[in-house]
């Protein structure tokens, strides 16, 4: 972001976060945007000079097979403009981009952008779109997806003949997120250290140093191979049922009786064997 901080004839480098499902990708970019928001409402008060509301982040999410239209009125949506529910794609472009420069808008982001079907009409104008985003005006694009660069957007056009989106993969830097991963004494370390910030986090009254990290650290990664969002959800299961059922702390008679997504369910059998047979393991020393 900072790199991108020079005149607007300059153009400006985007970042696409492209990962599979569960691995928290929307997470770590709300996390940074937010903490981006915070420190500009810091240093720049919550008005701008000119009096209107100060917006650092404007988020974005699209749904089924979006159109420019329906991308331009999602940004009028974020900004609550009276001007949202009617209008042509045009207009609502022009009110979109007044919002950003009158509330001083440095980074947009662009959540489930594999949405977009490449290569078809529409996704070639909201690329275009994009492109016009990023030269005209002070912002920093953030792209989120599944599979973003199997679909042709930043695959320099080998997935798709169409030079508009070949250009747009010049001009996206991709960033990915994987699985945790337990085959070396780092990548243990790095599972183990994940286990204890949770533990920290949870309010259970027989929550007991190591509950997570010294008990089950291979348990818990053969349910979810390591994917922080089945993780997640299987530690919010397991405590809600500690809660009621008056164990007060998780065990692995506890978190068997919690049923998970259908891949980390898929999984968990040959993960299991891959423990068992000691080809596996989380376990630190």
């Amino acid at each position: 972001m900072a790199s991108n901080v020079h005149d607007g004839d300059r153009a400006k480098g985007a970042v696409a976060v492209d990962a599979f499902p569960g691995l928290g990708k929307t997470t770590a970019v709300q996390q940074f945007a937010k903490q981006f928001h915070r420190e500009e409402i810091s240093a720049y008060g919550a008005r701008t000079d000119s009096g209107d509301e100060r917006w650092p982040v404007c988020w974005v999410s699209l749904t089924g097979n979006p159109s420019l239209r329906d991308l331009n009125r999602s940004m009028l949506s974020f900004f609550a403009h009276p001007g949202s529910d009617r209008g042509t794609a045009t207009q609502y472009l022009h009110r979109a981009l007044d919002c950003i420069l009158a509330c001083e808008v440095k980074l947009l982001v662009i959540d489930d952008l594999h949405f977009l079907r490449f290569p078809s009409t529409n996704s070639v104008e909201v690329s275009n779109h994009f492109k016009f985003i990023a030269n005209s005006f002070p912002v920093t694009l953030i792209y989120i997806g599944v599979g973003l660069a199997k679909t042709g957007l930043l695959s320099e056009g080998k997935s798709t003949s169409n030079t508009a989106l070949a250009q747009t993969g010049r001009r996206t830097t991709p960033l990915q997120m994987e699985p945790f991963m337990v085959q070396t004494a780092t990548d243990r370390q790095m599972w183990r250290q994940l286990l204890i910030t949770i533990e920290q986090r949870l309010v259970l009254a027989g929550n007991g140093r190591g509950m997570l990290a010294d008990e089950l650290p291979d348990y818990l990664y053969e349910r979810t191979t390591g994917h922080i969002g089945s993780l997640m959800t299987l530690i919010n299961r397991g405590c809600t049922r500690a809660v009621r059922t008056g164990a007060e702390a998780l065990t692995k008679e506890l978190l068997d009786e919690v049923k998970l997504d259908a891949a980390a369910e898929a999984a968990r059998a040959e993960m299991a064997a891959a423990f068992r047979s000691g080809k596996l393991k989380a376990r630190t020393r």
